[in-house]
């Protein structure tokens, strides 16, 4: 008879123990995400602590805005979409292709002149003006914002046709960033999260770009009508809001 209870006991048990993983599992989601390239290194630090914080896991994709943007109108499966302006998740809102209101600003984006040498590039950027460089990468202005900002930069300068001949465009900004860290490039427009840690331009030397010569880059982010139904995809949005993902956010260098 004790035998046959401490049996009957753990069957108990163990049909316990799995019901809770079986609700665990039906809880925990998927969610695919369009990653703006210039944000790689802070949604790899977020996805961390959005799994171990919410149970949800994030798979994301990285790459040029306007690629992303096509790649929606064409049918990519993503779900949620970190973009690097606003204006193409505005496109997207009105083509009807998002949740309605889901979208917000999630970052604010700096842009950096910058070069893999130390004291190459001098605090105020006039290394542009001098123009004794061979090469000056910057992201495609088509499709990355980063890349238009540069272009506005060079533009507010008086330094576009100067510089036009030693322009080099990679697809995204981290091609860009590619460009001048493997020394192609001698230096380059980037993101000021790709090169910034602990508060300080990480490698080389770095001019940080005023806001006043582009536009602003606002960077929104937005469920897409794949996501409606995914209990992950609003979970990343509001998470992203939080005071946690916001702190990690400005420490990579953006404003919110």
């Amino acid at each position: 008879m004790p035998t046959r209870s401490c049996s009957m006991i753990l069957r108990a048990c163990l049909a316990s123990l799995l019901s809770m993983f079986t609700v665990a599992a039906v809880q925990a989601d998927e969610v695919q995400v369009a990653v703006a390239a210039n944000f790689t290194a802070p949604i790899q630090a977020i996805a961390a602590d959005f799994e171990k914080d919410t149970g949800h896991r994030l798979i994301a994709a990285y790459g040029a805005t306007g690629q992303f943007y096509t790649q929606i109108k064409n049918g990519a499966p993503f779900e949620v979409f970190l973009a690097a302006d606003d204006s193409t998740p505005q496109k997207l809102e009105a083509e009807g292709e998002t949740v309605k209101g889901s979208r917000f600003t999630y970052a604010i984006g700096t842009l950096a002149l910058w070069s893999a040498k130390a004291g190459y590039v001098d605090a105020k950027g006039e290394v542009l003006a001098k123009n004794q460089f061979q090469h000056l990468a910057i992201a495609n202005p088509k499709t990355a914002p980063y890349g238009l900002a540069a272009t506005q930069v060079l533009d507010k300068l008086k330094l576009t046709e100067a510089t036009r001949a030693k322009i080099v465009e990679g697809q995204n900004i981290t091609q860009a960033y590619q460009f001048v860290s493997t020394g192609n490039a001698e230096l380059g427009f980037v993101a000021l999260s790709q090169i910034y840690k602990d508060g300080k331009v990480s490698s080389g030397s770095a001019w940080i770009v005023p806001a006043d010569l582009h536009q602003p880059i606002r960077q929104d982010a937005v469920i897409l009508n794949k996501g409606k139904d995914n209990p992950a995809a609003k979970a990343l949005v509001d998470y992203l809001k939080g005071a946690k993902a916001t702190a990690l956010i400005q420490s990579f260098g953006y404003q919110r």
